[in-house]
């Protein structure tokens, strides 16, 4: 009797380190999902503010490079808005959506007039595309949503790209830009 009562508890014991083992692996599972979900949702609608800001520039820039630079992230953003919708749908997210934040960021510019919209314009368009930057990296690094991650590593050198032509385009029209590229942003943490 005592042999079965020692089994039994020996077994009921057993179960529990395994069932209290399992949760905090379920919860950071969770976690890692939830922060893939964060990355889609705030990326896709970057993305989306990205085209709208850059046809704004085709329209309002008064500077060459600012028009042509529009012209680039228009093209360059319809194309992975759409390569990111495809990777969300196949991770079984929602499709992509433009944050209230973001509306407001482009009704911000829209009110602009062309004499301010050069340099605000792309002061933003460099703090924007170094945030994506991170926020990609970070993806590409500890993402576990597999098609997430393969699109975040596969996109990162064309976001690198444009940063460092979004950087060159400020300078080009006197945006102050130091405290938004990565060297002004050194003391950060993230």
């Amino acid at each position: 009797m005592v042999v079965k009562n020692l089994i039994s508890a020996t077994v009921t014991g057993l179960l529990l380190s395994a069932a209290v083992g399992a949760a905090p692996a379920a919860a950071q599972g969770t976690r890692a999902l939830v922060s893939d979900s964060i990355f889609i949702q705030r990326v896709s609608s970057d993305g989306l503010l990205q085209a709208k800001l850059a046809q704004l520039a085709q329209k309002k820039g008064s500077s060459p490079s600012v028009v042509e630079f529009g012209k680039r992230m228009v093209a360059d953003y319809s194309k992975a808005n759409e390569e990111l919708k495809t990777a969300a749908k196949q991770a079984a997210f929602p499709a992509p959506v433009l944050l209230r934040e973001d509306q407001q960021t482009f009704d911000r510019f829209n009110r602009m007039g062309r004499s301010s919209f050069d340099k605000s314009y792309m002061a933003e368009a460099v703090r924007r595309h170094s945030d994506v930057v991170r926020l990609f990296q970070r993806e590409a690094d500890g993402g576990r949503v597999q098609s997430l991650k393969q699109f975040a590593s596969r996109m990162l050198p064309d976001l690198q790209q444009r940063l460092s032509l979004a950087t060159e385009t400020a300078a080009s029209v006197g945006a102050d830009v130091t405290a938004s590229t990565p060297e002004g942003n050194s003391g950060t943490t993230n």
